[in-house]
């Protein structure tokens, strides 16, 4: 049975994944800091990738943490 969760971003009307919005970036991380897999979120293909990569640069710009203790 197949699980056809509809796309948070699609869902909200988000249009841009900005990777300053920092509280919306941490619902797809787990509490290891990792990126949660589209079966886990239900973001489709498209918006996973641009959420990755906002998440990535929210790394690198020390907003949201590599990894938690």
């Amino acid at each position: 049975m197949k699980d056809n969760k509809q796309c948070f971003f699609k869902q909200h009307n988000i249009q841009h994944i900005d990777y300053k919005d920092v509280e919306l970036l941490k619902r797809f991380i787990n509490p290891h800091s990792r990126i949660l897999s589209t079966k886990k979120t239900g973001v489709c293909s498209k918006n996973q990738r641009k959420l990755a990569l906002a998440i990535k640069r929210a790394r690198f710009m020390a907003l949201v943490p590599y990894v938690s203790r």
